[in-house]
């Protein structure tokens, strides 16, 4: 039954909801996390977040290895790539990274983009290769604030600490690292220009699997996920920041599955395990299974697409 729990809700601010307890899986560090569950919206928070998450942060995280830079003749083939998926939105050019999400911002090549969240920075060299001009990733956790090509320039710190004005600013699966996600949205505002867009894209608790698993599902991620919202919860809180949601994709995978019942099987998050405990028929069931859930709305992540209001121009007389 939902009590007061003291605290407010990051999402919808209610201060109605649950505890429940979350082991740390993904390394097999282990330790134990508590987290609430709101009960307005159903988004979830980490309630107490340890003083050093260093150590949940490996050098080897996926997010944080080295760059992987492609040669002269392969940038040149990505560049003719991209400029014929954005021409004509084919999924025969669609780039390895992300084609359906790319293609439904439509970006132009000279508009300003940023990467919040941008790790080593990756995707954001996948977009100069291919031929975007202006691009910014910004992350705390960088070594350095560095320039790795004119056009395209990684900074050691927060959003927040920039003056730059952005025509897009994205967040792929780092939204719910970040200790205060409406702070998030509402810096994001500011920084964009009228009319410019930010997508999201985070795990979210409509999922079947976080309501079949609970703790044991493999998004949860604690302690490094610090908030996981509803997708009601997070449109609430992406309008009272100002932005209009256009648009909600859910793009889910096979991941939720196997992940989480390879913590089902006590096993840390391990693809060299997979092939262990699941046939190829279960995958491919699996990669089936999150399309549906997609398409009904109950895939465990998902985009969210929002937009700056332009300023409004009155008529003179």
């Amino acid at each position: 039954m939902p009590i007061d729990l003291g605290y407010s809700c990051h999402y919808c601010h209610s201060t109605q909801g649950t505890n429940f307890l979350a082991t740390e899986r993904m390394l097999g560090i282990g330790g134990e996390f508590t987290y609430a569950s709101c009960a307005s919206c159903g988004s979830i928070q980490l309630l107490t977040i340890p003083q050093d998450l260093g150590p949940y942060y490996p050098s080897d995280y996926y997010s944080l290895g080295r760059l992987q830079p492609s040669g002269d003749l392969r940038n040149f083939l990505k560049q003719i790539r991209m400029r014929a998926f954005l021409a004509t939105g084919y999924s025969l050019f669609s780039p390895r990274f992300g084609g359906y999400w790319l293609k439904k911002l439509n970006p132009k090549f000279s508009d300003r983009i940023a990467d919040v969240g941008c790790g080593n920075g990756q995707l954001l060299y996948e977009l100069h290769v291919a031929g975007f001009e202006d691009l910014h990733g910004f992350d705390p956790y960088l070594p350095k604030t560095e320039q790795l090509a004119p056009g395209l320039k990684l900074w050691k710190q927060d959003l927040a600490e920039t003056d730059l004005k952005f025509d897009l600013l994205m967040l792929h699966h780092s939204f719910e690292h970040l200790a205060d996600p409406e702070a998030v949205l509402r810096t994001c505002f500011d920084r964009l220009n009228p009319g410019g867009r930010l997508l999201v894209r985070c795990p979210v608790v409509d999922a079947v699997l976080w309501k079949e698993k609970q703790a044991l599902w493999v998004q949860l991620d604690a302690p490094r996920h610090l908030s996981i919202p509803s997708t009601q919860g997070f449109v609430g809180a992406a309008q009272r920041s100002g932005f209009e949601m256009k648009e909600i994709l859910f793009d889910s995978t096979a991941f939720q599955f196997w992940g989480t019942g390879l913590y089902e099987h006590g096993e840390k998050l391990d693809r060299s395990k997979i092939n262990t405990y699941f046939t190829a028929k279960q995958l491919a069931d699996w990669e089936q299974q999150a399309i549906h859930y997609n398409q009904t709305g109950k895939g465990d992540q998902a985009c969210f697409f929002c937009v700056k209001p332009r300023e409004k121009v009155e008529n003179q007389a």
